[in-house]
Order: structure tokens, then sequence, then C-alpha cells
């Protein structure tokens, strides 16, 4: 499917490259997809992954109502050679997770696709937005057939290098529009960014870091889009 939607691409040259957006069902014997089946109510969001060709690294915000089942599992299971506990507050707590089993993330290490974070893991499945050249995403359907890994394409659409039409991604302008249409951006401020995670149904520091990204984001693209950084050099 990837196949047909790259050669697609390939054969329209305005175009630089496509993004994509994708939901990838985890193998059942990867500990994430156990626990995140078990614990449905859970909110798994990875900040970071370190992978490697015998061992993944991850650093796992975890929001629950009592997480410390969920981290007493994790640790019994049997490809989790090591899990720290960074830091819990409440309904939340931040642990460094080392698995022996990085399978599922061997297709984007083969394809040369980098991985988009923060992202999360919901019952047994993740969602990822890519975006790279044509030729690497048709490597990765490759990649993810070849290990049986299942997967469905959510869309695959046109940006150019600049992505002038939204530099956003789908999570980011979720976050911004969610708090501007708070009232998070009046003079004076109406709403608190503790009411719009509250609205989004996310913890403070989720909405934060989503929004902070948000916000660098298009701080950046203003300046390119305007010409701003090399005026303001001059």
């Amino acid at each position: 499917m990837f196949e047909v939607l790259a050669t697609a691409f390939e054969h329209q040259p305005s175009i630089s490259m496509p993004r994509a957006k994708l939901t990838v069902y985890l193998p059942e014997a990867l500990w994430i997809h156990e626990i995140s089946t078990a614990y449905r109510d859970a909110t798994f969001r990875v900040s970071s992954v370190l992978p490697g060709a015998d061992v993944a690294i991850g650093v796992i915000e975890l929001v629950a109502s009592n997480p410390v089942p969920i981290l007493a599992a994790t640790d019994d299971h049997d490809d989790v050679t090591d899990i720290e506990l960074l830091w819990k507050h409440d309904e939340t707590a931040v642990l460094q997770v080392e698995t022996t089993d990085p399978s599922v993330l061997a297709p984007m290490q083969r394809a040369g696709v980098p991985m988009e974070t923060p992202f999360e893991v919901e019952d047994g499945a993740v969602t990822w937005e890519l975006t790279t050249s044509a030729d690497r995403l048709s490597t990765l359907g490759d990649a993810f057939d070849e290990q049986d890994i299942q997967y469905r394409i959510e869309y695959v659409h046109a940006v150019d290098a600049s992505r002038a039409e939204n530099p956003l991604t789908d999570r980011q302008l979720e976050v911004f529009l969610a708090a501007l249409d708070a009232g998070y951006y009046d003079v004076p401020r109406e709403a608190t960014l503790t009411d719009v995670a509250s609205a989004l149904g996310v913890t403070k520091s989720t909405c934060s870091d989503v929004l902070h990204r948000a916000e660098s984001t298009i701080a950046h693209w203003f300046a390119e889009d305007h010409g701003a950084r090399e005026s303001h050099g001059q």
C-alpha cells in the first residue's frame, strides 16, 4: 500500500515530500502491548526513544489513577531488563524503560525514517506521524510487512519543505487550537494551562510540552516565512 502511494508522489515533481500518519498494531509479545491492553484507562506517552540493534530505551510518562501496579507489572515482564522511576506525583509517573525486544522499531531504522515524539500507546497500538521521502516511506511499508507488523494508513498527503500551509503536527494543532478557543492567549488571559489540559484530558506537563513545541514551531516558521531573521540581522 505504501509503495502505491509513494509512487504517486514520485510522479508529482512539485511535491517535495509526503507526510503520513499511521496506526501500528504492536506485536502481542511486547511488554507495552500487554501492559497497555491490561490497563486501558491509563495513558502511556513516549517522550523520547533510543533504539538499538538488541535493546531499546524509552522515557515514558504514565498517567493512571494508581500507577504502582502498572509499574510492578512492567518490571515483571520478561523483555524489560531495567526500569527506573524518574519522577512521580499523584497520578503521574515518568519512567525510563529498557527492553531487549526493539522489534517494532527495527522497520523505522531500516527505512531511515526519524521517529517523531511525543506519541501515545493506547490499547496495544501506537499512532505515528512521519515526514520523509517517498522512497523511505515505501521501504518502511515493506519492512513492516516482512516482520508481520500490522498497520493502518490514516492518511498520506503532500507538504512542501517549509510546510507553509500548516507547520504543526496534528497533535500540536489540536492542543494549540484548544488553548486558543479556551482564551489562553487572550489579553487578559481567560484560561490557565491547567484549564486547557483539563479540557483535553491530559496532564498539565503534557499540555505544556506540546504547546511549547507548537509555539516554537510557529515562531520559527513565521520568522523564516517573512524573512524576519535576515532583516533583523541587517
